[in-house]
C-alpha cells in the first residue's frame, strides 16, 4: 500500500474504563496506560489521532460511523482501537463483541462492516486496520509444556486482571483502485485481537495490557523496517511467551492485499 499523505489517516481510540453499577463489568484499571502508548505511537507514525473515552455502546456506533462517513479522499488509511471489556459472540464473518459503558454490547462484526467498500467509499482500497484489546471469552488458558527457546517474561499472576465476561447468544461513486473495476466488499481490512476467540485477554493494573504493551514495543522496534503482518507475528510470539499461571495468544483475521508499511517520522 501507498501511504504518501501527511497525516496518513484517522486514528480513532475509544477508551472504555469505568463501567456502569448495572453492567456487572469492573473498572479497567490500566486502560489509560494503553491509551496513553497507543496515541503516541500512532501520532509519531503519522495519524491524526481522536480519542473517545467511556462511551456507551450507542455512543460508541455513533463515533465509528462518524468517523466512516468523514471525507478519506485525502488520506491514505484509517485506524479504529478499541480497549474495552469483550467476549464471544454468535457470528457470520468476524467473530466476538465489545462492552459499552452501560453493559450493551456491539459486535466486532458491525464496527468493521460500517467500513467496507460498500459502507465507506471513500476507503475503497484504502487498509482499514481494527486493533481489540478485549476478551474474546471467559475460558481461561493454562496452554501446555513445550520446548522452547523463545524468551520470556514475567507476568505476576497476583496482578492480572480479565476483560472477560460469559458468553450468550443475541438475537459509491468513487474510482476503484488500482486499475481494476471492482473489489470485494471486505477488502483491505485487518483487524487484530489481544486473544483467541472465547479466551481472556490479560491486563496489567500498573502497566496495562500484554497486548498492547507488547504491540507498542513492537511498532517502536520495527516500523521502519517490517510490514505489519510481521509484526504482529512478532506480538503474538512475544505475548505467547510470557511466563505465569496463563496464557494468551494475539491473533488477526486479514483480508489485506498487499504489504502493509507503516511511515516513520
Amino acid at each position: 500500500y501507498e501511504l504518501k499523505a501527511d497525516p496518513c489517516g484517522w486514528c480513532l481510540i475509544l477508551n472504555n474504563v469505568d463501567f456502569s453499577s448495572d453492567s456487572n463489568l469492573l473498572t479497567r484499571k490500566g486502560s489509560d496506560v494503553d491509551c496513553k502508548k497507543l496515541e503516541n505511537r500512532f501520532k509519531a507514525l503519522r495519524f491524526k489521532v481522536l480519542i473517545q473515552q467511556n462511551l456507551k455502546a450507542q455512543e460508541m456506533v455513533s463515533e465509528l460511523q462518524k468517523l466512516a462517513q468523514q471525507d478519506h479522499s485525502a488520506l491514505d488509511c484509517c485506524i479504529v482501537v478499541i480497549l474495552s471489556h469483550g467476549r464471544q459472540m454468535r457470528h457470520n464473518q468476524i467473530p466476538g463483541a465489545i462492552y459499552g459503558t452501560d453493559g450493551n454490547l456491539i459486535p466486532i462484526e458491525m464496527i468493521v462492516n460500517y467500513f467496507n467498500g460498500s459502507n465507506c467509499p471513500k476507503l475503497r482500497g484504502k487498509p482499514k486496520l481494527f486493533f481489540i484489546q478485549a476478551c474474546g471469552g471467559e475460558e481461561k488458558d493454562r496452554g501446555f509444556v513445550v520446548d522452547c527457546d523463545s524468551p520470556v517474561s514475567e507476568a505476576p499472576e497476583g496482578s492480572l486482571e480479565s476483560d472477560a465476561t460469559p458468553f450468550r447468544t443475541l438475537a459509491g461513486s468513487t474510482d476503484e483502485p488500482d486499475a481494476v473495476t471492482s473489489l470485494p466488499t471486505p477488502s483491505d481490512i485487518l483487524v487484530s485481537y489481544s486473544t483467541f476467540p472465547g479466551f481472556v485477554s490479560w491486563r496489567n493494573p500498573s502497566s496495562g495490557s500484554w497486548y498492547v504493551e507488547t504491540l507498542d514495543s513492537v511498532l517502536e522496534q520495527y516500523a521502519h523496517s517490517e510490514d505489519l503482518l510481521n509484526m504482529l507475528l512478532m506480538v503474538a510470539n512475544a505475548v505467547s511467551a510470557k511466563e505465569g499461571k496463563y496464557k494468551q495468544i494475539p491473533g488477526c483475521i486479514n483480508f489485506l492485499r498487499k504489504k502493509f508499511f507503516f511511515m516513520c517520522k
